[in-house]
């Protein structure tokens, strides 16, 4: 039996409420119009009034976000952070070269300093972003640093968006598998999952259409790591049944793209439905590989699912006919980190694993979805204790 456990989350450098980043976005956006026109102030003004009705009729709220992490200073002016959206001087923010070095050298510093009291080497290192690449990666780096070459091998899970970590977990499962991935006395031993997701160096301010801004509302930066053991009785989140499944006729639904000036998401209103429409079958699956009754077991089950946005909670609860609580840890997890891409599933396990509350032996299900479109779920029991092996 393969368990989660292990997990240790480093919050980014800043931390900024929805109410000020979202009064930063209007501000952000003004200027670049502004720059791009070279608008008078009144034109400005008229600008800014205009975007700010689009962000409260369209972005996500305080009330359902109250903060997000940022790994740039967006708040100050006086930062040399600021640079990147120095839409004074460049409307669309620094391209994607100044982005992709700015996400380097923050992944690398996170790896270096997650890692620096570790002395064992993990026998296989997974790193999961689709926020930014260069080689070699933060993970070849630290394994180059710290002598573990011989060691560790380290496998990139990139450009999958939110559901990322169950992909992630699935080649944790069939490398431990592996001969290669035996210890001394045959013992298997641990494969580390590292999940660096920098969403918000791929803002652009000069796109003001009402898609962009729901997306620029929602995501925050987020740094997890965690750990796959062989063992049941290890404190964490024992993996009973995993599953993925690309929705037909979706393709046109969510996009993750590299462009010119970062990265951009396309999102289409009916994600929600669509998802919505899968579930029960999906989930009903799910129960049936782990040999579970769905029909006795859904009402007391704990659910872990991907928080892209309030409505996604919403459609799992009502097409699912769950209780509010069942979904409350991701709804938590939501409010006080928003959408941090494949980062936030993990933070929600790790929650659930931490909670006092939610009892030894409790099912967990786990829903992500990603573009393809792709549904991707884990069917996990809660094992012993809440501190790592």
């Amino acid at each position: 039996m393969l368990t989660l456990t292990n997990f240790s989350m480093q919050s980014p450098r800043f931390q900024i409420s929805q109410e000020r980043a979202l009064a930063w976005l209007t501000d952000v956006h003004a200027q670049s119009e502004s720059t791009k026109r070279t608008l008078s102030s009144e034109q400005r003004a008229d600008f800014a009034a205009r975007f700010s009705k689009l962000v409260k009729r369209c972005a996500c709220g305080p009330d359902k976000i109250g903060a997000r992490g940022h790994s740039v200073d967006l708040a100050s002016k006086e930062s040399e952070d600021h640079a990147l959206y120095d839409v004074g001087r460049h409307p669309q923010g620094l391209g994607t070269v100044a982005r992709s070095r700015l996400f380097a050298e923050v992944v690398d510093s996170y790896f270096e300093t997650e890692y620096a009291e570790e002395s064992t080497a993990p026998s296989e290192l997974i790193h999961v972003t689709c926020t930014g690449y260069v080689a070699p990666s933060g993970a070849q780096r630290l394994v180059a640093k710290k002598d573990w070459g011989s060691a560790t091998r380290v496998t990139h899970a990139y450009h999958m968006g939110c559901y990322a970590a169950l992909p992630a977990i699935r080649i944790a499962a069939g490398s431990l598998g592996l001969p290669a991935a035996l210890g001394p006395d045959n013992v298997l031993r641990r494969a580390d999952i590292v999940h660096t997701e920098l969403c918000t160096l791929h803002l652009d301010p000069s796109d003001h259409s009402m898609e962009q801004c729901v997306v620029q509302s929602l995501f925050g930066d987020g740094f997890i790591r965690y750990s796959v053991f062989d063992g049941s009785h290890i404190p964490g989140l024992s993996i009973l049944s995993l599953s993925e499944d690309t929705l037909p006729d979706s393709t046109g639904s969510m996009g993750w793209s590299v462009g010119d000036f970062g990265m951009r998401m396309t999102l289409a209103r009916d994600v929600p439905e669509k998802i919505a429409a899968s579930l029960r079958p999906f989930v009903t699956a799910l129960f049936r590989k782990a040999n579970i009754s769905v029909a006795d077991n859904l009402g007391s089950t704990v659910f872990a699912v991907h928080p892209g946005g309030p409505k996604i909670i919403d459609h799992v609860r009502d097409t699912l006919a769950l209780r509010n609580e069942q979904l409350q840890t991701s709804r938590n997890v939501l409010f006080e980190h928003g959408n941090m891409s494949s980062a936030t599933l993990p933070h929600v396990w790790m929650r659930i694993v931490g909670a006092p509350e939610i009892s030894v032996g409790t099912l967990v299900l786990s829903l992500a979805f990603g573009p393809g479109l792709t549904v991707c779920g884990g069917l996990f029991r809660k094992t012993r204790g809440s501190t790592a092996p």
